[in-house]
């Protein structure tokens, strides 16, 4: 396969995500492009400098590139990967960026023989989206996952991770199901958690016209993650059901607990449970 300094990339959907990669791949490659639905998202993209050319047709870009990012939310990805396939070359890496894999690990195994299929998944983002909110620095620092298949080449995957370095991210291989279960607990249901935290505050303080005024920091952090894209979270959420709804019981479980020691009025109980989760978030996060 090709070094990554002389691949033509092609980005399909300039979002927050897509647009910030290919804004971070700009000079590194031979070329990036990029695919989006609307002829105004493509002509800003390439007013912008984010692409040196774009199109919507997908059949304009996709033969011949050497890379194609699939950068959609996940279920529009699964549709894509069907879709696509027939119009990708020999020995062309298709990544994508999705949030959840072992759906789109199945949708891969379904491409043609020659082409090289990869999961990735880059643990960044923020509460803005569209390409308005890109970013080049976006992915610079972050854990991103690749997740390779049976029939993945070496050469594929080191392609990919050297795609994700380009953009300033840490590639890590992981499975398919270790990350889907990991990225339950540690990225999906914290949105669950910042969605039920923004409800009740609503439910509880929105009649008080002081509850705004008195917000600070503790819950600015732990909502932040509520004004996320509803339809990218819904589909993450909807392709990883059973991990985030194992990740929500044993929260659940937990919160339990703290609530019964409160109850109870038990003092050195909850003071001591309250200690091992400071002491864990302390090692957690030096």
């Amino acid at each position: 396969m090709k070094e990554l300094s002389a691949c033509h990339v092609t980005v399909v959907g300039l979002g927050l995500m897509g647009a910030s990669l290919a804004a971070a791949l700009n000079g590194r490659c031979a070329e990036v492009s990029g695919i989006a639905r609307r002829s105004e998202t493509v002509e800003e993209a390439v007013r912008r400098g984010v692409i040196r050319r774009g199109a919507t047709d997908p059949e304009v870009l996709l033969p011949g590139a050497d890379i194609v990012v699939l950068a959609t939310p996940v279920r529009t990805i699964l549709h894509q990967i069907g879709r696509y396939g027939s119009l990708l070359a020999d020995g062309a890496l298709l990544i994508d960026l999705g949030s959840t894999k072992r759906e789109i690990l199945e949708a891969m195994e379904r491409l043609p023989a020659g082409v090289e299929p990869l999961g990735g998944h880059p643990m960044c983002g923020k509460e803005e989206s569209g390409l308005a909110a890109a970013d080049s620095d976006l992915y610079r620092g972050c854990t991103f996952i690749l997740c390779p298949l049976e029939r993945t080449s070496a050469e594929a995957l080191e392609l990919g991770k050297s795609l994700a370095r380009a953009a300033g991210g840490r590639p890590m291989v992981l499975d398919a199901e270790r990350q889907d279960h990991l990225a339950a607990t540690l990225s999906h249901l914290p949105y669950l958690l910042a969605c039920a935290l923004v409800r009740t505050a609503d439910a509880l303080t929105s009649s008080d016209p002081a509850a705004w005024k008195i917000v600070a920091g503790g819950y600015r952090d732990t909502s932040r993650v509520a004004g996320c894209d509803v339809r990218m979270m819904l589909d993450i959420l909807t392709t990883n059901r059973c991990e985030v709804l194992g990740a929500a019981s044993a929260c659940r479980d937990r919160l339990d607990e703290l609530v019964d020691l409160l109850a109870k009025g038990d003092d050195d109980a909850l003071a001591s449970v309250l200690a091992t989760c400071r002491a864990e978030r302390w090692r957690m996060f030096p």
